[in-house]
């Protein structure tokens, strides 16, 4: 500070040579040969020079006054605020010392500490076997750029597929993100493609291209944290999934042949499952209603039966009480059934007359009459 007289002269010297050069180049404002041209137009230069020598005789703190307002301002640059998705790793000297959550803190000015901000929060993005347009933006199909280095693949069964997928991931522990790795984007972009080569090498390709991708997702995540934590990245996997995956172009249409095939495969057993599904129900059905019509009779006969033979019990009880009397009785309950019955012939003959009666069967009623006719029209 007690280098500012100083250096207020020469800006004052270097504004003195100014205006005599303005001088000299104008002629003067308001002399010379050029007396009648007015001054340039501008701001006041006679104005801004006792400006500056007004400031030049400003009288400035110098000694411990200065340095204190240094220290205090130093001391200030230490306060940092850190924001809800972020968490602040401080480092003192180059080595890492906390971490502190959301808030405002404080940390040792530098060159004593300092703070990174990484954000823990954030859903981050990588793709693997394709670039999208834009940052963030969706994958479609046909739109973006390919690379088939990164999307070729080999399956289980010794057929090339491409795989175009994308790994979304958070940040697990700040402290080895920030200083285990780089480039932690192309950490997780290789690791990704080798756990995914992995999974694919112990799949099928009809799996990988049909009705197996959520398995491999699974799997890809699962080996992907694996091996991310086997080297202390700090990253949490989130999610893998597979944007499209198809044959190499030159195969490509026997594929599809066989894809045809295997949906008309899928057609005729659904078709043959429907089928089923209509015509058990009801033979089911049917079958049931058999079964209770003959368990209705078996239960109807039996006790039919059970009835009669208590019946028989009870009329043999009352015939062995009473001989005649039962035997009188069940023949006149006999004859009243048989005489009661419609159709029948009845002929009531004293049994004088009867026994000179010649009994004969009407068999001309018994047997239907032989039809007469002629074949042939004889």
């Amino acid at each position: 500070m007690q280098q500012l007289p100083y250096f207020f002269s020469i800006m004052n010297w270097d504004w003195d040579k100014l205006q005599e050069k303005r001088q000299r180049q104008t002629g003067g404002w308001g002399g010379g040969d050029q007396g009648d041209t007015p001054p340039p137009s501008g701001p006041d230069f006679e104005k801004l020079g006792d400006s500056f020598r007004r400031f030049r005789e400003f009288p400035f703190p110098t000694g411990k006054l200065a340095a204190a307002a240094v220290a205090v301002l130093w001391l200030l640059s230490g306060v940092y605020i850190i924001n809800p998705d972020e968490a602040g790793v401080v480092l003192r000297f180059g080595q890492y010392d906390r971490t502190v959550g959301p808030g405002p803190h404080y940390h040792l000015p530098f060159p004593v500490e300092r703070v990174y901000k990484p954000k823990v929060t954030q859903v981050q993005r990588v793709e693997i076997g394709f670039r999208s347009p834009t940052q963030g933006a969706t994958f479609q199909q046909g739109q973006g750029r390919v690379f088939p280095e990164e999307a070729a693949m080999l399956t289980g069964d010794e057929n090339i597929v491409n795989v175009q997928f994308s790994v979304q991931y958070q940040i697990k522990d700040p402290v080895e993100y920030l200083f285990n790795v780089t480039d932690q984007a192309a950490v997780v972009r290789n690791a990704a493609e080798a756990a995914m080569r992995e999974i694919i090498g112990n799949s099928l390709i009809d799996a990988a291209l049909t009705d197996g991708k959520l398995r491999i997702q699974n799997e890809t995540t699962t080996l992907l944290q694996e091996i991310l934590d086997r080297y202390k990245v700090g990253i949490r996997v989130l999610a893998v999934q597979m944007q499209d995956v198809h044959p190499p172009k030159e195969v490509i249409d026997a594929f599809k042949d066989v894809a045809s095939a295997r949906e008309d495969k899928s057609r005729i057993v659904n078709e043959a499952e429907a089928y089923r599904n209509e015509l058990l129900p009801r033979t089911r059905g049917a079958a049931a209603e058999l079964v209770n019509q003959a368990e209705g009779y078996r239960e109807t006969r039996t006790r039919q039966a059970e009835g009669e033979a208590q019946r028989f019990i009870a009329v043999l009880k009352e015939y062995n009480a009473a001989k005649d009397v039962t035997r009188k009785r069940l023949y006149f309950e006999t004859m009243q059934e048989i005489l009661s019955r419609n159709g029948v012939e009845r002929i009531i003959l004293p049994r004088e007359t009867a026994g000179r009666v010649l009994p004969y069967l009407p068999l001309d009623r018994l047997t239907p009459a032989p039809q007469t006719g002629t074949k042939g029209g004889n």
